[in-house]
């Protein structure tokens, strides 16, 4: 969600009210949904909120928010943005979607890379800005990042050497001179802020890949009896492929830092033990527990698969007028009484957009009477395109989308409708709830929430899932989808023809089941569960580290 306001050096005041990083909010917080057993501190790439400037500054300023008075300590933003209208982007998705109540109920610390252009003329001295807009209910710390750090942290060492090969791609590694020492360097960095804001109590959740060295740098520099806890969110490689990561070691021993560690599943899990097992050979590794004792601290490792805010899916797509779709369409050029396949991807060579390009083009050529009838949506978003090999991927998408549609499109009829636009969220589950069939089928994927979040607003109950066995949802969602091996075109094109196919009590049947899985594990029960074991490590670590005989460290100053 976008939202522009005008803002004044009075609004950026408004917004530091409670900016300052420090304590519990003043009311009560709403019990209801998960909470933080201690003072919370999540720490991410991504951030929840990004300010930027306004193409046109002539925008309404309906919704800016005016307030008199100084900030607090003196302090004052670093730039006054004058009278100039200034855009926030809101979380409608995802992790971010689903963490922003919770700091909101905690008055907690958010620390993200801040990349909006006009993220530093809101924030103080200190680099905070309090979030949402308007409400003020927690601290946004963010992070102030280099041309050449972006480069070589998040497009260098995370994107062309730790997502590759975690997606088991070794061949696509691109372990460029000084990305390493950069990614060390922006960890370091994340662990001083985190630093900067823990509490005795703090509980630090640090999200993905991108800061594999912070948790045992912030478990260095906070009070021993804070917990450090990190959520893996990509697939985690065999040993066999975790051999070529460049400074594997330095990774592990960064990682088992951490209290607790979470990953989406079991095999996820497994796998890190074993690479521990192997390359590190002072760590001690019980699998049957699954817990790590190393330099003196243990890590536990669980796995719990994500969800999504699968009611709000629901509503969406409820919501969702007639009228909406049919603008759609017609954008589009899709037939409107046409039956709809649907894939929505980031355009990442992992997603196997190619593979599913020539499994509809077998489709196709073995079911001749579904051209004209049937069309196939593909909506990707293009990604890390400052990385040559997502370029080239995204060419050969685009080239194989328009040779397929040269073989069989007609005058009126093309059998792939293809688009990068920008798409609103009422638009995707317009399009979610209309999709006859929607096809999910990456060569690997840590979980994916599309899968569910189409099932979460196939509110009709009418439509199919196209499941690939490579995904963490398929070991949840697997038994009432249609699963294939997206590498193996007859399969694939045969359980399209299945899912086209299928009697309506069956689809029922499986929509049903599938439904009730999503919500059962959704985003707020992933995290009930998240908290649930942070609780756990949390209330230990407090009593082994406070007792009578003990002595709590301290960060240094």
């Amino acid at each position: 969600m976008r939202v522009t306001e005008r803002l004044s050096s009075t609004t950026v005041r408004n917004r530091q009210r409670r900016a300052d990083g420090c304590g519990r909010a003043d009311e009560p917080s709403d019990a209801d949904g998960p909470s933080c057993p201690g003072s919370l501190i999540v720490v991410s790439n991504r951030q929840p909120y990004r300010h930027e400037y306004a193409d046109d500054a002539s925008e309404s300023d309906d919704d800016s928010a005016n307030a008199d008075g100084p900030p607090p300590n003196g302090g004052g933003p670093r730039s006054t943005a004058g009278t100039r209208a200034i855009t926030v982007d809101e979380p409608t998705g995802g992790l971010t979607a689903g963490l922003d109540p919770v700091v909101q109920r905690t008055d907690g610390t958010w620390i993200a890379w801040g990349d909006g252009d006009a993220d530093f003329d809101v924030t103080d001295e200190r680099s905070c800005v309090a979030v949402p807009p308007g409400e003020e209910a927690y601290t946004l710390r963010r992070l102030e990042l280099s041309e050449e750090a972006v480069d070589s942290y998040y497009y260098g060492f995370s994107n062309r050497v730790l997502w590759p090969l975690c997606h088991g791609f070794p061949d696509l590694i691109e372990d460029r001179s000084n990305d390493f020492e950069w990614y060390r360097t922006v960890n370091e960095r994340f662990a001083d802020a985190v630093a900067d804001h823990a509490s005795t109590d703090a509980v630090i959740w640090i999200q993905d890949y991108h800061l594999a060295l912070a948790p045992r740098m912030v478990r260095e520099s906070v009070p021993a009896s804070a917990t450090v806890a990190h959520f893996w969110h990509i697939p985690w490689p065999m040993p066999s492929t975790f051999r070529h990561c460049p400074a594997g070691g330095q990774l592990l021993e960064g990682l088992l830092g951490n209290d607790l560690l979470g990953v989406h599943v079991d095999r996820y899990a497994d796998r890190f033990l074993e690479c521990v097992d192997r390359f590190l050979p002072n760590a001690t590794v019980d699998r049957s527990r699954r817990t790590v004792r190393y330099d003196g601290d243990t890590t536990r490792v669980v796995a719990t698969p994500m969800g999504v805010d699968a009611e709000s899916y629901d509503r969406e797509a409820r919501s969702s007028g007639p009228d909406r779709l049919s603008d759609l369409f017609e954008e589009y050029g899709i037939p409107t009484g046409t039956t709809i396949g649907l894939g929505l991807d980031r355009l990442d060579y992992t997603k196997g957009i190619p593979e599913r390009l020539t499994a509809l083009e077998r489709f196709f050529e073995r079911n001749p009477g579904w051209r004209g009838e049937f069309t196939f949506v593909q909506k990707a978003t293009p990604s890390r395109t400052e990385i040559e090999t997502y370029e080239r991927h995204g060419e050969l998408v685009r080239s194989e989308v328009q040779r397929i549609n040269r073989r069989f499109e007609t005058a009126d009829w093309r059998p792939i409708v293809y688009t990068e636009d920008v798409l609103p969220q009422e638009a995707i589950c317009s399009l979610y709830r209309r999709a006859n069939v929607m096809v999910v089928s990456p060569l690997v994927d840590g979980m994916n929430l599309v899968a569910q979040e189409y099932i979460a607003a196939s509110v009709d109950g009418d439509g199919t899932l196209v499941l690939s066995d490579r995904t963490g949802a398929h070991e949840r969602l697997g038994s009432h989808a249609l699963t294939i091996d997206p590498t193996d075109t007859d399969r694939f094109a045969a359980q399209l023809e299945r899912a086209l196919s299928m009697s309506p009590h069956e689809r029922r049947w499986r929509m049903n089941t599938l439904r009730q899985r999503v919500f059962d594990g959704d985003i707020r029960s992933w995290m009930d569960t998240q908290f649930d074991w942070i609780r756990r490590v949390h209330g230990g670590r407090r009593r082994s580290e406070t007792g009578p005989d003990s002595k709590e460290r301290t960060p240094p100053v």
